[in-house]
């Protein structure tokens, strides 16, 4: 089994990955909500920012991603073997 530090610092490495998937996701501009801009705001910039729904969103996805990478660690359904394309370690 892994020690919990090196499973703490992959979780951490996959939340922060999963901040990128989420981020785009039901993001609406003040256009589409039917506000009127600041002046100088960026068109695209968001209606709203809610930090919490965001956190939250995030924990799942990578509360998800990393179960999914603690399974395959225990029960070896893929392996680097299987992904060495070129055949590195056998000396091409």
């Amino acid at each position: 089994m892994m020690r919990w530090t090196s499973m703490l610092a992959i979780y951490v490495l996959f939340w922060a990955f999963s901040v990128f998937l989420v981020l785009p996701f039901g993001v609406r501009t003040a256009e589409e909500a039917g506000v009127e801009r600041v002046p100088g705001q960026a068109e695209s910039a968001p209606h709203e920012f809610r930090v919490g729904r965001i956190a939250f969103r995030v924990t799942i996805v990578a509360t998800t991603l990393f179960a999914l990478f603690v399974a395959n660690y225990h029960f070896g359904w893929l392996t680097t073997d299987m992904l060495d394309f070129l055949d590195v370690t056998n000396g091409i």
